[in-house]
């Protein structure tokens, strides 16, 4: 692409957004099925562009949890191609009446899912999320435009020519995807100020990223939040529930936003849960940060502070605290929890529906791992992130939360006295 400022680019975008709204859903399944069968086929591509951007990333220091996140492997590549199709299969949101009635004139009034326009994505270190984002966007009839950030130049640059080209071997107009990683912060800049060309803006990595976008950002953003995650052990949580599910919330992937970073135990179960649920963590290679009681109930603890609980480690570190109550667990929550995924292991039925009542995140579970927080796990295919504010949207965004609606009034010469 030769565009010679950002601002080109959104402009080439907002003129597809208006092809694209006119795709038929068999035409938005065709070209995300050869942007799939694309991904396959530059499968070396993908992965050769993404090792030199390792290799850098390791030599910038930017620490195990983002070279975690930033790794394509055949599998992760094989993942995203399966993720394209799983979006290609999901119902077609755009034209989707979802609301409506006639009015005492005999005015026909129907609300129904159209497109935004234009979806644009500032987001660190992701290359999945390039090709996650595109195919939602594309899906439901949106033009998108792409900052993936220097640490995923080579990756992105790769995955974003392959997928154009297959658009336009599919008769879509490649100018429905876009980047402007080539402008660096200009090309964010122009991202975060295209108000008339984007039409709404999703962050997706660091705190201080999240929150730079959403305070300079002149366009509509739907805020993806960090995930200082909790799960409480209550006194009547099964031992290979408690250990099983906050092993899995921990280690099956520590440097992503669902992964658990926070353990709540009730001081009746904490003799028996604490030295089981650390002794599994810690033969897992987790550094366990516990106030006192953990201390006196574990060897190897690292002595918490307020800062711990505070913090996202996305790292195999975790915080641990013994609390008197379940009340004493729902104030420490509503006063670290940045609002993502909590979940409750218990068989009390009572302390499982006020939990799940009274949790003001995301998304609250009783008896589950907090890794089920995903839109592929959701069933959305793909995900544009995990929105933790409460307009337009909450928890994570599939296909209908990249649409408006809007409405179709059908009358028969009716005019207002």
């Amino acid at each position: 692409m030769t565009d010679e400022t950002p601002q080109l680019r959104l402009e080439r975008a907002k003129e597809a957004s208006r092809a694209t709204a006119a795709l038929t859903s068999d035409d938005k399944a065709r070209a995300l099925e050869a942007i799939a069968a694309a991904l396959e086929q530059n499968a070396a591509r993908i992965i050769e562009a993404n090792g030199a951007d390792v290799a850098r990333g390791r030599e910038d220091g930017i620490g195990e949890s983002l070279i975690d996140r930033l790794r394509l492997d055949e599998k992760r590549v094989a993942a995203l191609a399966a993720a394209v199709r799983q979006v290609a299969a999901l119902p077609d949101p755009v034209g989707r009446v979802v609301g409506g009635h006639r009015m005492p004139n005999g005015v026909a009034l129907e609300q129904v899912r159209v497109p935004f326009g234009v979806v644009g994505a500032i987001y660190e270190a992701r290359p999945n999320v390039t090709v996650d984002i595109a195919a939602l966007a594309l899906r439901s009839g949106n033009a998108v435009v792409l900052r993936g950030g220097s640490a995923a130049r080579d990756s992105n640059t790769a995955l974003v020519d392959i997928m154009r080209a297959a658009l336009g071997g599919a008769g879509v107009t490649p100018e429905a995807v876009q980047t402007v990683d080539d402008f660096g912060r200009d090309g964010a800049r122009a991202l975060m100020h295209g108000r008339g060309f984007i039409d709404v803006l999703v962050p997706r990595g660091s705190a201080g990223l999240i929150e730079t976008v959403v305070t300079e950002s002149t366009v509509p953003v739907i805020e993806t939040g960090a995930g200082n995650v909790h799960i409480l052990l209550d006194e009547s949580a099964p031992d290979d529930w408690a250990r099983d599910i906050v092993v899995n919330a921990k280690v099956q992937r520590p440097s992503v936003c669902n992964a658990v970073e926070t353990v709540l135990v009730h001081r009746q179960a904490a003799p028996r849960l604490v030295p089981l649920v650390a002794s599994a963590l810690q033969s897992e290679g987790v550094a366990i940060h516990g106030d006192d009681m953990v201390a006196g109930l574990v060897s190897n603890v690292i002595p918490a502070t307020e800062e711990d609980w505070e913090t996202e480690y996305l790292s195999l570190d975790i915080a641990m605290k013994v609390v008197d109550s379940l009340d004493e667990a729902l104030d420490h929550i509503r006063r670290y929890s940045t609002g993502h995924t909590e979940s409750i292991v218990t068989t009390d039925s009572r302390n499982a529906e006020r939990f799940l009542a009274e949790v003001d995140s995301a998304v609250v579970m009783a008896n589950a791992s907090t890794r089920f927080t995903d839109g592929a796990e959701f069933g959305f295919g793909a995900e544009v992130g995990i929105s933790t504010q409460k307009l337009h949207t909450r928890g994570p965004m599939g296909l209908a939360e990249l649409t408006s609606t809007k409405w179709l009034a059908r009358g028969s010469g009716q005019t207002r006295g």
